[in-house]
């Protein structure tokens, strides 16, 4: 019978949701190609092991022929010299057995060994995506703490460990090289990430441009597919979103849910005069951190672990959906329907520029204000229209003191209006961002924006929110960013998390109280600007995050009365 792997806590204090069934550590000969794939040592070894199977054969032989030699021997037919060298050749033979079956033995010995060692090493590396890795990462203190460094200059840092992580356990003592194998399979991908990336960005998919969106939608469902998901189109109004899925190795568990998308701010047009570009260990061009870099790099975190012949450890749910940078007004419905019985949720928007999760997100609401007016000759007839633009312009001013209240900012984003220049404007409209820290911040901005009047009399001023995301609140004690620490702790990195200015799709979830941290995109900067870009040294430290994520178990990240 197999031995059994059982998980462990998470973090100091928290329960593991337990597997209803053990897991089975795969056989020697499973492990010894896990091992090949993972590890040069164990290769070695059983280069080792074949060649003294190799020197054993041929000890075999050299018995068979001594006791060819004995019974020529024993014939008696050759003369006396002969005999006397038949004599001689069987005590050749003798020790030729003698030392060929010594042989034998040592050789059988170092194949027993390196079998061993190639089977112990394999049953560590499988370890890496089942349970027992939760116990090298959470392990109260039963091993040395894991030493990780510390950033300097607000770097995310990715390197040997330098300083003590109170909690973490020493992975390398509890499962011999897993995250040096990890994190070496991760740097073998990252340049194909870099030039996936790049492919992506080169797919212009701006906000509502359909087609385009769809033929993203399409490239991004072949690559997931090849990792081992299933997908699907969601038709949409302004481009298809994509719901895909990978099977876990416990079916029982609530699935893991991750948010991302594929549209972006910039028009089309935009790559003629600001092309896709390395340089200076940057990648640099429309959308590349926001966020066809985290697409990529999930897709690689998830083939790195087919590579190695595991799956995540329970089902992963992804929603890619079309329009996040207009605030989701469609998508939102297929974020909110995958948020039944998730156990948490993932969003890969890009980190904090030195690489920190987001915790938290400020709401966010998008309206527009219109206003109706009266058309009229500007010369002739003036005093008989009413001017859409004038009355736009002063509702601004109102609407500004509004936003100036407590927790409350604003950005007119977008304004239009009117003809021609001899005509009173008879229409105009803007379009407003608003941002708010607190639900209530957003509830009393909203209620005031619904009560606005006309300032002057035959106009009409209508409010309409476009899309809304409820703000999502800092919480104390967050098991989830725990759990990520130890794991990031355990492949050399140095990881926290805080809250971010901008909303997206991770603001449902969050805003209801479900584990909740975005940031898993890849590191960045300058998302929505002319220098947005990705660090190149920060993709391969970010594939190992995830794919490690996704294998190992989740701790308990809510108590029961929660459900």
């Amino acid at each position: 019978m197999s031995p059994q792997i059982v998980g462990a806590p998470a973090v100091p204090g928290a329960a593991v949701e337990t597997d209803p069934t053990p897991v089975t550590v795969p056989a020697a000969t499973d492990g010894e190609a896990l091992a090949a794939a993972a590890a040069t040592t164990t290769t070695a070894a059983t280069t080792v092991g074949a060649t003294g199977t190799v020197i054993s054969a041929g000890a075999t032989t050299g018995t068979a022929t001594a006791a060819g030699a004995q019974a020529t021997a024993a014939q008696g037919t050759a003369v006396p010299a002969a005999s006397a060298q038949a004599a001689a050749v069987v005590t050749g033979a003798a020790k030729t057995a003698v030392t060929a079956a010594a042989v034998a033995k040592t050789a059988a010995a170092k194949t027993a060994v390196a079998r061993t060692t190639a089977a112990k090493t394999a049953v560590a590396k499988s370890a890496l995506t089942k349970s027992s890795l939760a116990k090298a990462v959470v392990a109260k203190n039963t091993v040395a703490t894991t030493a990780v460094p510390r950033s300097t200059a607000g770097k995310p840092t990715a390197g040997p460990a330098a300083t003590a992580t109170p909690g973490a356990s020493t992975a390398t003592t509890a499962l011999p090289g897993v995250p040096q194998a990890l994190s070496a399979r991760a740097r073998t991908l990252a340049g194909a990430v870099r030039r996936r990336c790049a492919d992506l960005a080169r797919i212009e998919s701006p906000s509502g441009d359909a087609p385009r969106l769809d033929a993203l939608a399409e490239e991004l469902a072949a690559g997931f597919r090849a990792t081992g998901a299933t997908a699907r189109r969601e038709p949409g109004p302004a481009g298809d979103h994509l719901v895909l899925e990978w099977e876990g190795r416990d079916e029982s568990l609530p699935h893991l849910l991750i948010v991302g998308h594929h549209d972006t701010v910039w028009p089309v047009g935009t790559l003629a005069d600001w092309p896709v570009t390395e340089q200076d260990g940057r990648l640099t061009g429309p959308g590349v951190v926001d966020m066809k870099g985290g697409l990529a790099v999930l897709e690689s975190a998830l083939s790195l672990l087919a590579d190695l012949g595991e799956r995540p450890h329970r089902t992963v749910r992804l929603v890619v959906v079309s329009d996040e940078e207009v605030g989701s007004p469609d998508g939102r419905r297929l974020v909110e329907r995958q948020l039944r019985g998730a156990a948490a949720v993932l969003g890969l928007e890009p980190p904090h520029p030195d690489g920190r999760l987001k915790t938290a997100r400020r709401g966010s609401t998008r309206v527009r204000l219109t206003v109706t007016g009266r058309e009229a000759h500007a010369g002739n007839d003036a005093h008989d229209g009413v001017s859409a633009v004038d009355e736009l312009v002063d509702q601004l001013v109102v609407v500004r003191d509004l936003a100036g209240q407590p927790g409350t900012e604003l950005n007119a984003g977008r304004i239009s209006g009117g003809s021609r220049a001899n005509v009173v404007a008879g229409r105009a409209e803007a379009e407003l961002g608003l941002r708010f820290a607190t639900v209530e911040a957003q509830r009393r901005t909203l209620d005031d924006l619904a009560r606005l009047a006309p300032l002057r009399p035959g106009a009409r001023v209508r409010t309409e929110v476009l899309s809304s995301r409820p703000a999502w609140p800092e919480r104390t004690g967050n098991p989830l960013l725990r759990h990520v620490r130890s794991l990031a702790a355990m492949l050399g990195q140095q990881l926290d998390g805080g809250p971010a200015g901008g909303a997206g799709d991770t603001n449902l979830p969050g805003s209801r109280g479900l584990p909740t941290l975005d940031g898993f995109g890849a590191v960045g900067a300058g998302a929505h600007a002319r220098h947005e870009y990705i660090r190149l040294d920060q993709i391969a430290p970010r594939i190992a995050l995830l794919a490690a994520l996704l294998a190992v178990p989740l701790p308990r990240l809510r108590d029961r009365a929660e459900g």
